[in-house]
């Protein structure tokens, strides 16, 4: 099974399959169709709207991980890639990269690629804009 991740607004449809992995759906218009979500690793309107720093945020939302397991969620993935005639699943949310501070760079998407890789041993590459580098420091 193939996965990457990148947002809404920089996927384009060469990239795989794209699926939904956030609690709301875009609402700015597509240029493409959305063809399933992954609810298993969609995070929840509660955890969302606690507006937790990083690092309470990736430990509550790998608690949800845990708690649906590696398993289903396997196989909720698979059932999307089948689904879709074995194409790579680009799983998408709303956060631009390299429009956040370097501090405030992250997102779920990059929380789920890091558990995924822990579960799995696979990497989920990212196919949206990386983050920016800080400025070098002058001392």
């Amino acid at each position: 099974m193939e996965l990457a991740t990148c947002t809404y607004q920089e996927f384009t449809p060469d990239m795989g399959a794209p699926i939904r992995t956030t609690a709301g759906h875009p609402r700015f218009p597509l240029g493409y169709q959305l063809v399933g979500q992954a609810t298993l690793i969609t995070p929840t309107r509660e955890l969302l709207a606690q507006n937790l720093p990083e690092d309470a945020y990736e430990f509550s939302y790998r608690r949800l991980l845990n708690a649906h397991g590696i398993d289903r969620i396997y196989a909720e993935l698979a059932g999307l890639v089948a689904r879709n005639g074995g194409a790579r699943l680009v799983l998408l949310c709303f956060d631009r990269l390299d429009k956040l501070r370097p501090a405030d760079a992250w997102c779920h998407r990059l929380h789920f690629a890091k558990w995924w890789l822990e579960q799995t041993g696979e990497e989920i590459p990212e196919l949206g804009a990386q983050p920016k580098a800080a400025p070098p420091s002058l001392f």
